[in-house]
């Protein structure tokens, strides 16, 4: 089977568009960072899933016609709602978190439970429909009308893939113990951090300053 079956000629500019993407921190980073600081990796491989399978869900729908959603003001209005909810509560939990007396203590704190993880990552995703309208723009204006069905899939494949794998690996370098011995100090102030910056995000999908 040839590979241009299944890779557009214009894939390598949207790899390249999607990973610069994933290197601007967003409200799932920071989610991601939350979790791995306090739990390491146990406590956040399954967060970073549910944001991946989030983003496959809505790669899923641009290639389904996400259009006619987006033109849908009701339907997206009421997404976007749900989406700074969820995002200001999230952030008022991390606001309060304490002081870890020990490092002992934040290693053995139980991690949230994997279909918990899974949940928060996947609502992260979901109630965010400008990841809706990134993948929207990415793969119309970089992949053209010509694309073939199966070229869609392969590059939301990968899309899936890479923002799984990116944000494993983000996990994974948090919850090093080298790292954690270094953040040990800091860690429910970075917390803190955290929750005002998707506090923020929150707001700004209320007041439409961002986007």
């Amino acid at each position: 089977m040839s590979l241009s079956l299944l890779f557009p000629a214009a894939f390598p500019a949207l790899a390249l568009a999607h990973f610069v993407a994933l290197l601007s921190p967003g409200q799932d980073f920071f989610l991601i960072i939350a979790h791995s600081i306090r739990h390491k990796l146990a406590g956040s491989r399954f967060i970073c899933l549910g944001v991946a399978l989030g983003n496959a869900i809505y790669i899923a729908l641009v290639i389904l016609g996400w259009a006619n959603i987006r033109d849908n003001h009701v339907a997206f209005t009421v997404v976007e709602t749900l989406g700074a909810v969820y995002l200001l509560w999230v952030g008022q939990k991390l606001l309060r978190s304490k002081k870890a007396d020990a490092l002992l203590e934040t290693a053995h704190a139980n991690p949230p439970s994997a279909i918990n993880q899974l949940l928060l990552g996947l609502n992260s995703a979901l109630l965010n429909p400008k990841n809706a309208l990134f993948y929207m723009s990415l793969m119309t204006v970089i992949l053209g009308n010509e694309v073939t069905l199966i070229q869609q899939i392969t590059c939301g494949v990968w899309m899936f893939l890479a923002v799984l794998l990116w944000d494993l690996l983000i996990a994974t370098v948090i919850g090093r113990p080298q790292i954690q011995r270094h953040l040990k100090a800091g860690i429910h102030i970075i917390e803190k951090g955290a929750g005002i910056v998707l506090i923020f995000f929150g707001i700004t999908l209320f007041t439409g300053y961002v986007g």
